[in-house]
């Protein structure tokens, strides 16, 4: 689709030079916080945190992890962002409480060890986690940490046909 995108663009700009005489204007580059959505690994195996990056810096996901205490655990449970932010490559989002646990994450978003988009790690969020927890006697205690949360891999080209 992007290429499809790509090629009517060019063969635009191309009847346009021809018809005026015109240089085409150079195409807008990418706006990179866009590249900055996906899924990245979070605290333990199999758990995520779903990042997407929206219009003005508004950002939106939630973290899918497995509970830990006597009623929940095993569960995948979904805490979902109640407000985040984007402001260049500083990070900031929040969660609404699931069990009595939320998260708080500020730091930034940084380029990892990935070779090329769609490689594990291409980006790695880095900063502070601050994970809350409410007890049944409403009493909270948290947990900081350093954490560095690596994109998770994509096929980029969809699955490939053997032959």
């Amino acid at each position: 689709m992007k290429q499809l995108l790509w090629f009517v663009t060019l063969l635009l700009n191309f009847n346009l030079v021809a018809q005026t005489g015109a240089q085409p204007a150079a195409p807008a580059p990418a706006k990179p916080a866009q590249d900055y959505s996906g899924a990245y690994f979070f605290l333990q195996d199999g758990e995520l945190l779903q990042l997407n990056i929206e219009d003005g810096g508004k950002v939106t996901g939630f973290i899918q992890r497995f509970g830990d205490t006597d009623t929940d655990r095993g569960v995948l449970l979904d805490h979902f962002f109640k407000d985040g932010k984007l402001d260049g490559k500083n990070l900031s989002f929040s969660t609404k409480a699931v069990h009595g646990v939320s998260y708080d994450f500020k730091g930034t978003v940084e380029r990892g060890d990935g070779k090329k988009p769609g490689d594990e790690g291409y980006y790695v969020l880095k900063g502070k986690l601050i994970q809350s927890d409410i007890n049944g006697q409403q009493q909270t205690t948290t947990k900081n940490r350093d954490v560095a949360f690596k994109a998770f891999p994509q096929d980029l080209d969809g699955p490939s046909e053997k032959k």
